[in-house]
């Protein structure tokens, strides 16, 4: 059981380079991030106590405090070892300069729709290749190849979302150019993603208009942490209902600097905003 997340990950992630092949397996218990259906502490008199994820304890409530106290530490260490890993892709990616954006979202929200409209749209402008992040399967990183483009897999299992040290396995089977954009497309979740550093340059978060204009208030810290709202699907807005304005503002409201985008994949409206911000 992650102590961040709740996601457990009873395998190994695996990370596939759709071009060559080559398939690498990273151990589920890298960077000691690893995830047990079962929490183990050693208190400090020396006693080892056990509870699963449900927290159903039988220990007296100050032993509850003392265990909480150590899981709290447990994610803090977690995060850190992630965060410095983070620093140094982010290093990488300066060194190269490379655009690499975290894309975010629910399931079905239509991250790779986006991401292959975009592809193909900017081809002769510029050369993108792709992190794509899944817990199974391989679709969505073969529907990326069909552009043309780069890609590599990362298959997490059962696992909720990527950290740094799968993206820098992932880095060394893309090897993406100088001078060029990762997009690192993140399992589809709005709690999980937003709490790991990849090195990206900037979070991107992708909200359709059928999934309801108050996510940015029921998902806070997504939004919080994103530089970048991007609202899709507004092909459907006559079908469903949605106020646009009112989730701005909702998004507005935990993240005054956010940067909105307001597009359709299918029929091509607002992706002109969409391409400035990242050509520019």
């Amino acid at each position: 059981m992650c102590v961040n997340c709740g996601c457990s990950d009873d395998g190994d992630i695996k990370v596939t380079n759709l071009e060559t092949g080559n398939v690498a397996m990273i151990d589920s218990h890298h960077d000691d991030n690893h995830h047990h259906n079962h929490h183990t502490h050693v208190l400090p008199d020396g006693r080892v106590i056990s509870h699963t994820h449900h927290h159903q304890h039988t220990e007296p409530a100050h032993i509850h405090a003392q265990v909480h106290s150590t899981t709290i530490s447990l994610e803090a260490d977690i995060l850190a070892k992630n965060n410095l890993l983070a620093a140094q892709n982010r290093g990488w990616f300066k060194g190269r300069n490379i655009l690499a954006l975290n894309l975010m979202s629910s399931p079905g929200a239509g991250k790779t729709t986006l991401l292959t409209r975009t592809i193909k749209d900017l081809k002769q402008q510029l050369e993108i290749s792709v992190i794509e992040g899944d817990q199974e399967t391989i679709n969505d990183a073969q529907k990326i190849q069909d552009t043309g483009c780069k890609v590599v897999q990362i298959n997490t299992g059962t696992g909720c979302h990527l950290d740094a040290a799968m993206i820098e396995k992932g880095l060394q089977q893309l090897n993406p150019p100088l001078n060029s954009v990762v997009m690192i497309e993140n399992v589809g979740n709005l709690v999980c993603p937003a709490l790991f550093d990849l090195g990206e340059n900037a979070k991107v978060v992708i909200l359709s208009v059928t999934e309801g204009e108050d996510k940015p208030i029921k998902y806070p810290h997504m939004f919080r942490a994103s530089q970048v709202m991007i609202i899709t699907k507004l092909d459907l807005l006559p079908y469903v209902q949605f106020d646009i304005q009112k989730c701005i503002n909702y998004a507005r409201q935990v993240n005054p600097q956010i940067q909105v985008f307001q597009l359709s994949a299918q029929t091509g409206e607002g992706l002109n905003d969409w391409y400035k911000w990242l050509i520019s």
